[in-house]
């Protein structure tokens, strides 16, 4: 499917006000860059719209850049719907795409989008080779017909918000840094699989989910966790790891609900990640194992209760 055929169905006789990008995670620093564009749209009665590509276009122009996504493109467009803009419309960035002059890019989104106005970052790039910066599209803009409008990088603790960031945050397990970024807490997505069912013979059954091949995963450890089970949350120690104790290989993510005894294979559960308690290591006996197990457990049942504690007065 061509660009044209992908942005066709949002084609609109009313002017638009559009941002372009990833937004991968769909972060504090994107989410301030729609509020402008929401606000500049709603007081110049404009409808506003959000461009996401599917992939990363740096993977295009170099196939070795495999970036692991945050969020999954239904994820994103679903959090990009929940700011309140009046469509998204996610395509792909493909080889024909990136061969495309920023003033050709956006004489397409002019024409198709009826677009009259950009809002951008300060680092925003467009075009062939990443031909036009801000200043270049202003000139396009006055050409075309569109206003250009930069909003400024948003910042936490003095570091920048990307996703980038909140990517190496995860990796380092620092999953409470990279919900600070996020604005949310961290989560991840997947359906309870059989395992091996070696969390219920030590007495501590788990639900077992497959990281998903090219999602951003924290380290390795063990992590204090909410589980969201249908429109329930419970309690979760979760560990992400290959089971060092046993040998045992494949990555998996496991988690302990607490309080919970129900048949849950073949649901689709999420998991919020709130607190990196420690490091995955292989323990001399089980039964050290298990005296760990315990211990975790009850930590993450003091986090958890301190922040419901927190979160409900």
């Amino acid at each position: 499917m061509t660009i044209i055929e992908e942005l066709k169905p949002d084609s609109t006789s009313k002017e638009t006000i559009l941002t372009i990008g990833v937004f991968d995670g769909v972060h504090l620093g994107h989410r301030h860059l729609i509020s402008e564009l929401t606000s500049r749209a709603s007081a110049t009665k404009r409808r506003a719209g959000v461009i996401t590509f599917q992939n990363h276009p740096a993977s295009v122009i170099n196939p070795e850049f495999k970036p692991n996504f945050i969020t999954s493109v239904t994820e994103r467009v679903n959090l990009l719907h929940d700011t309140g803009v009046d469509f998204v419309t996610p395509i792909s960035f493909d080889h024909e795409v990136s061969r495309l002059t920023a003033e050709k890019f956006t004489l397409i989104l002019v024409e198709i989008l009826n677009m009259s106005g950009l809002i951008v970052g300060p680092d925003f790039h467009m075009g062939k080779n990443r031909d036009a910066d801000v200043s270049k599209l202003a000139e396009i803009g006055v050409s075309q017909g569109f206003e250009v409008r930069v909003v400024d990088q948003q910042k936490t603790d003095e570091f920048p918000i990307r996703s980038t960031a909140i990517r190496n945050l995860l990796s380092e397990g620092d999953v409470q840094s990279a919900s600070g970024m996020l604005g949310r807490y961290y989560s991840t997505v997947g359906e309870v699989m059989h395992g091996l069912k070696r969390g219920r013979d030590l007495g501590f059954p788990t639900c077992n989910l497959i990281p998903t091949v090219g999602m951003a995963i924290p380290k390795d450890g063990i992590y204090a966790t909410f589980a969201n089970i249908g429109n329930k949350k419970y309690m979760a120690a979760t560990s992400i790891g290959t089971r060092p104790t046993f040998d045992e290989g494949g990555r998996t993510i496991e988690s302990y609900i607490l309080d919970f005894d129900q048949d849950i294979y073949g649901q689709t559960i999420k998991l919020d990640f709130i607190k990196h308690l420690r490091d995955e290591k292989a323990f001399g006996t089980v039964d050290d194992l298990i005296l760990q197990m315990n211990k975790d457990v009850e930590e993450t049942r003091n986090i958890l209760n301190a922040l419901n504690s927190t979160q409900s007065s």
